[in-house]
């Protein structure tokens, strides 16, 4: 029986926020979101509301927390559960300087114990799954022997899905952006752990740009997690519920997909917030169509100024053409 969620969209800081879910939720029904990663400090201690809150649209939603305490992530584990949201993922993968001096993220590969001791506190806390999220390998451990005992020790405590980023971190001499593009893709590696370890749920990223390299990526893995490339080119997300979900329905056109976003934004707008806080998301919508980068210039020469709002949009889309529903175009053929 094939895994539940084929796909899913990377957990990106400054990316996957609530704004960019709920816009991604119109282009694909059935894609598995995740947040930004959200510390264990940031939500016992900070803006709860600013930290957890989502639409109820973007089910199927997992949070991402960053923390190494047992105690602590329990807790957040809880109240993630309370809040909602369908799943909660530990963070293993991040190699970012704050990160390490949390003693967090991909440091937490030189020492799976702790991993396994936050993951059985956590499933004891909640009734939802409760996921990994890491590297490949991380400074010298990085070879398939580190990789496989830290699944192995972490799988021990009672996880069962793994996603894996298919390269090592470099905890110094490496930036957060030179980490996910300089150390070499090993992808044999990822499918190598689902052929040895069948029984458990193996979730590859790292390098994916299209929809035909996570179907091939499917022959020999559980599901795919694409990061980068859903923000560059969002629209390629349309057809994951047809293609990976076997839903018949045709999904929004780009316009439509705009124009679903309207009262949404209008609601951002009552309360406070900006246009751009949204627009931002939606630069990519049309990447690769004609008149992509006019819509592209206006929003970003625009949605920022006072008095910003739907208008500003509504002039945006019109510098684009518009594509036929995907039900007239069947139509026509």
């Amino acid at each position: 029986m094939s895994f539940k969620h084929p796909i899913s969209i990377a957990p990106m800081m400054k990316r996957t926020d609530r704004h960019f879910r709920f816009f991604m939720r119109l282009i694909s029904e059935r894609t598995l979101l995740y947040t930004e990663m959200v510390t264990t400090g940031a939500i016992l201690h900070g803006d709860r509301e600013q930290h957890l809150r989502f639409d109820a649209l973007e089910h199927p939603i997992s949070l991402q927390l960053g923390g190494d305490d047992p105690v602590e992530l329990a807790q957040c584990a809880k109240i993630a559960q309370e809040w909602g949201y369908d799943e909660v993922n530990l963070n293993v993968g991040c190699p970012s300087d704050r990160v390490q001096n949390g003693n967090f993220g991909a440091c937490l590969m030189k020492t799976p114990e702790t991993v396994a001791r936050a993951v059985e506190a956590m499933r004891e806390a909640v009734d939802i799954e409760v996921t990994v999220k890491h590297r490949i390998g991380v400074d010298e451990l990085d070879d398939y022997a580190h990789m496989l005992h830290f699944v192995d020790t972490v799988a021990a405590a009672g996880c069962t899905r793994f996603s894996v980023h298919a390269r090592k971190a470099w905890l110094q001499g490496l930036s957060p952006k030179e980490n996910r593009n300089i150390p070499p893709l090993r992808y044999p590696e990822v499918w190598r752990l689902k052929e040895e370890r069948p029984e458990l749920i193996i979730e590859i990223n790292g390098g994916i740009l299209t929809m035909d390299q996570a179907a091939e990526h499917l022959e020999h893995v559980d599901a795919v997690m694409i990061g980068r490339a859903a923000y560059d080119d969002p629209y390629q997300f349309a057809e994951v519920d047809g293609r990976f979900y076997g839903e018949q329905a045709a999904p929004r056109t780009r316009h439509e997909v705009a124009r679903a976003m309207f009262p949404y934004i209008e609601q951002h707008l009552s309360e406070g917030g900006k246009l751009s806080h949204i627009s931002g998301h939606m630069l990519q919508l049309f990447s690769g169509q004609p008149g992509a980068r006019r819509y592209r210039r206006h929003l970003s020469e625009n949605a920022w100024r006072e008095g910003a709002g739907i208008h500003t949009l509504e002039h945006a889309l019109t510098l684009v053409p518009e594509d036929a529903p995907a039900h007239e175009k069947a139509a026509a053929l």
